[in-house]
């Protein structure tokens, strides 16, 4: 399913949509990398990137940007020495919609090498 969701695109959301149900969410998090978590609150999907360099970390940041450019659908980015975390909500709906699982699943091809 991960396959199926990276190959689709984000569509425009400026509210007026029902946020996807905690099942729903559930559903479409076990096509995602495992790594990725669903917050407590259900409203957010997070993972957190390790890397050996700082220039690592910055250059899978930038790919992360360019899908959010790409998509139109842009996460919470903290990037540090070692580390990306990224974190992906719409805010439009204060809640998960399906461009927040597109983009997690084309974060999930980014090729991480051996960090």
């Amino acid at each position: 399913m991960s396959d199926d969701l990276a190959s689709r695109r984000c569509k425009p959301c400026e509210g007026g949509v029902v946020p996807l149900s905690a099942e729903q969410c559930r559903s479409l998090l076990e096509a995602l990398h495992g790594d990725w978590t669903l917050s407590d609150d259900g409203l957010a999907i997070h993972r957190s990137f390790k890397f050996p360099a700082y220039s690592r970390s910055l250059g899978f940041a930038n790919a992360v940007a360019w899908i959010a450019i790409t998509e139109g659908h842009h996460p919470d980015i903290r990037l540090s020495y070692g580390s990306c975390s990224v974190r992906y909500t719409t805010h439009a709906i204060d809640g998960l919609s399906d461009n927040d699982f597109i983009c997690a699943a084309k974060i999930d091809r980014i090729p991480l090498g051996d960090s």
